[in-house]
């Protein structure tokens, strides 16, 4: 059996940790080369095959692609760009063969949360009713926590460790300036209709009276006059009150309550605003001085803070992929299973992709507290072990130091493409 190439590209939002899970496809691979020639990257995700804009990692030195693992950030570029169905546009799906056959790909591994599994799942149904030999492995990231058959996604464990340090500290910064100061901090994280991020800021609080007091998740419509109920609650209780917001909340109608009004590339609305519009209704309604923080790219960009943990399985997935595909396994997805909590222990098995895509996960109904305002201790047992341990990146002159790759590309032999 003859070598042939491979296809890497990363999709969506990226997160501290997605190029720990480039970093084992690649390395890898290159354990295969009977196998595996080179591995190809598309530069800025799944645009780079469609321009045949493919990045050779071979010319990456060991070293270079080694340090990866502790790079945050999408190193080849990714993107916000979704393949319509095979139907509606069948032109980008045939181009794509086209771009594999010409450049003898035989394994395609798409990194990336929902929408990149449905692609993934596309290209592999297209090259199948082609008559295109092609092993497509989907790669799971997002820091939203939301596909399903996983018991977790690379990426959303270090960003759990960040809101909740974040929330420790600026509790603690809060607390010691109530009394003639600010009395009210508001957090907003990321998270459209999943309120994972959300809930991981509660593990800050390990005592009676600890930011955070509340939490406002998408799964639970917003009632103001609750909310304002209880901030005066803790104000009164703790002197001060500590909020963490999912950017996704629903108003009692169903929108959302920050919603721009515009949508991104993949049609979701695009959101944002809305730590500081629950700062201004509590200032407006109760008076109280108060501040708001927009962790937005922070949150997933915080390789400095990363979990262990969330390093260990997305290094874990993107080994699993190559080896999968090398197996003969064809549209499925390297999910992690959790086989105990304490210790934490999990392994990986393929996940179907067809079972994966289009599917959201949101926080299950017995993970939130019966007010709405917080979590449960089965939720608590589920979040604590995904940010456990640290892995550092190497630091200089009291910085971190990350790696930029060549990112050379090879010769294109096709004729453009217009997207």
């Amino acid at each position: 059996m003859r070598a042939r190439n491979a296809f890497y590209a990363q999709s969506g939002g990226v997160t501290a940790v997605i190029n720990a899970s480039a970093c084992a496809v690649i390395e890898t691979a290159r354990q295969h080369p009977e196998r595996i020639g080179k591995v190809l990257a598309g530069r800025d995700g799944i645009i780079g095959a469609l321009n045949e804009d493919l990045i050779d990692t071979s010319r990456e030195s060991a070293a270079a692609i080694a340090a990866l693992r502790h790079t945050p950030g999408g190193a080849f570029g990714s993107c916000r760009y979704k393949l319509k169905g095979l139907e509606q546009n069948r032109r980008e799906y045939e181009r794509l063969i086209e771009v594999f056959r010409a450049h003898d790909i035989g394994y395609f591994f798409y990194n990336g949360g929902g929408d990149s599994a449905d692609t993934c799942l596309k290209v592999a149904q297209m090259a199948q009713a082609s008559g295109y030999p092609l092993q497509a492995i989907h790669i799971p990231k997002t820091v939203d926590n939301d596909l399903p058959l996983t018991d977790t996604c690379p990426g959303f464990g270090s960003v759990a460790k960040y809101v909740a340090t974040s929330m420790r500290e600026a509790g603690l910064d809060v607390a010691s300036m109530a009394r003639t100061s600010t009395k009210v901090f508001v957090m907003e994280v990321m998270g459209r209709h999943a309120g994972w991020i959300t809930a991981a800021c509660a593990l800050a609080a390990e005592n009676e009276g600890e930011a955070p007091h509340i939490l406002l998740l998408p799964e639970v419509r917003f009632d103001e006059t609750r909310f304002l109920e209880r901030v005066k609650e803790c104000v009164t209780r703790y002197g001060f009150c500590a909020v963490a917001v999912s950017e996704g909340l629903l108003a009692s109608d169903g929108r959302f309550l920050a919603e721009a009004g515009t949508v991104d590339a993949f049609g979701h609305a695009q959101l944002g605003g809305v730590g500081p519009h629950i700062a201004g209704l509590v200032k407006q309604r109760l008076g109280y001085k108060f501040h708001w923080a927009v962790a937005d790219y922070l949150q997933r960009a915080a390789r400095h803070i990363a979990s262990k943990t969330d390093v260990e399985q997305a290094f874990a997935v993107g080994r699993a992929a190559v080896e999968m595909a090398l197996s003969g396994k064809n549209a499925v997805m390297p999910a992690i299973r959790r086989l105990s909590d304490a210790p934490y222990q999990w392994d990986i098995i393929a996940a179907p992709l067809d079972q994966v895509a289009n599917v959201e996960r949101k926080m299950p109904q017995e993970f939130i507290a019966a007010d709405g305002f917080g979590i449960t201790a089965e939720a608590r047992r589920y979040l604590a072990p995904l940010i456990q341990g640290e892995d550092f990146p190497p630091f200089r002159d009291g910085l971190p130091v990350y790696v930029r790759l060549r990112n050379e590309t090879i010769k294109k032999g096709l004729p453009q493409f217009v997207i």
